[in-house]
């Protein structure tokens, strides 16, 4: 079966070019103006994905995420945004968003970014009844380097027997339960800042790629360019990090991050 995209786009021209190339991609949509239109088929249609205008009028895209997220609907969110601001994108991710597109934006990054969305839920993009590929954990044989692990697989030697936990650096989670705690607080995550912490948790002591990451978390590889590895990592330190503690997350310049108490 087609998914399904609630797309919510004022400008009359992005919102029929958008509805119409998702069409043709194999989406079934549904396009409104407004964020109040929004809620309302968001809450009669339980879509596949949503795509938000931040800039609406009646009630923004954020506002429409976090109506969403307080009512418990994880339904994943690809945020539209004429804001390059690293802080205008980290409102976004916090008020529950899951990935942005800065407009104007090439539509195949659209594609691709729905696409991982719906990997990381699950799902599967466009019209294909394929399910997404198994990728399997390493094999207890494996060379003594290890691939990084990928988020909800087994935990590793050293965790508790039932694996339910993961733990390190002060760092507690229970990923069946979606829950992560720091010395015993517990912590607010979003499901992209989740899997991000948890790759990081699983791998701590390694240093991860941007590129890893970007393959393990998103499905999709963003380049260089792109900010938003970095704007992540920055809101999790944020949620992180506590006066006078080490900071968890290091960055390794020209390479990627790792987790680790020094």
């Amino acid at each position: 079966m087609p998914r399904t995209v609630l797309l919510a786009e004022d400008d009359r021209a992005i919102r029929h070019a958008l509805e119409r190339a998702l069409t043709l991609e194999g989406y079934r949509v549904t396009a409104v103006a407004d964020g109040v239109d929004a809620l309302a088929e968001a809450h009669r249609g339980r879509p596949d994905v949503l795509v938000l205008d931040v800039m609406m009028p009646g009630m923004d895209g954020l506002q429409v995420c976090r109506a969403l997220r307080a009512e418990g609907d994880s339904t994943p969110i690809l945020i539209l945004t004429a804001l390059v601001e690293t802080a205008e994108r980290i409102a976004g991710l916090d008020a529950g968003a899951d990935d942005y597109v800065v407009k104007p934006f090439d539509v195949e990054e659209v594609f691709a970014r729905l696409r991982a969305l719906l990997r990381r839920t699950g799902g599967h993009a466009g019209g294909s009844a394929e399910a997404a590929p198994d990728t399997a954990s390493p094999s207890a044989d494996a060379p003594p380097a290890p691939e990084p692990e990928e988020p909800g697989k087994p935990g590793k030697p050293g965790e508790p027997q039932d694996g339910r936990y993961l733990v390190a650096a002060g760092l507690r989670m229970d990923p069946r339960a979606r829950r992560a705690w720091r010395d015993g607080h517990e912590l607010e995550l979003t499901r992209t800042e989740f899997g991000l912490l948890e790759l990081l948790v699983r791998n701590a002591g390694i240093v991860l790629d941007h590129s890893t990451i970007y393959d393990r978390i998103w499905g999709y590889d963003f380049g260089p360019g792109s900010k938003n590895l970095a704007v992540y990592v920055g809101y999790l330190r944020r949620k992180l990090d506590r006066p006078g503690a080490p900071q968890l997350i290091q960055t390794v310049r020209g390479v990627g991050y790792v987790l680790r108490e020094d």
